[in-house]
């Protein structure tokens, strides 16, 4: 399991990738990195055109049930995959 500072680690990590995942891999770091930090979706669907924020709100809803440290040691490994490493 990743610890708090591995997951903190790979945040930090995520901004300084040298080249830019696709916006499916940024959606499902964006799903993992709020289910590892707050747990299960806690907010009203975005609703109206407000496209970007549903894209969000939906890859955080995929990773509902999942435990804060199991989707914390994804967020890592994806990162770390990421970063070649």
């Amino acid at each position: 399991m990743a610890t708090q500072a591995e997951f903190e680690n790979a945040v930090e990590k995520s901004k300084t990738l040298t080249e830019r995942p696709s916006n499916n891999v940024l959606l499902q770091l964006y799903g993992l990195y709020k289910q590892a930090s707050e747990g299960d979706v806690n907010t009203e669907r975005p609703g109206g055109f407000d496209f970007k924020n549903i894209a969000k709100w939906d890859a955080w809803k995929q990773q509902q049930g999942k435990s804060q440290e199991d989707a914390r040691e994804e967020y890592v490994q994806l990162v770390s995959s990421l970063a070649g490493k």
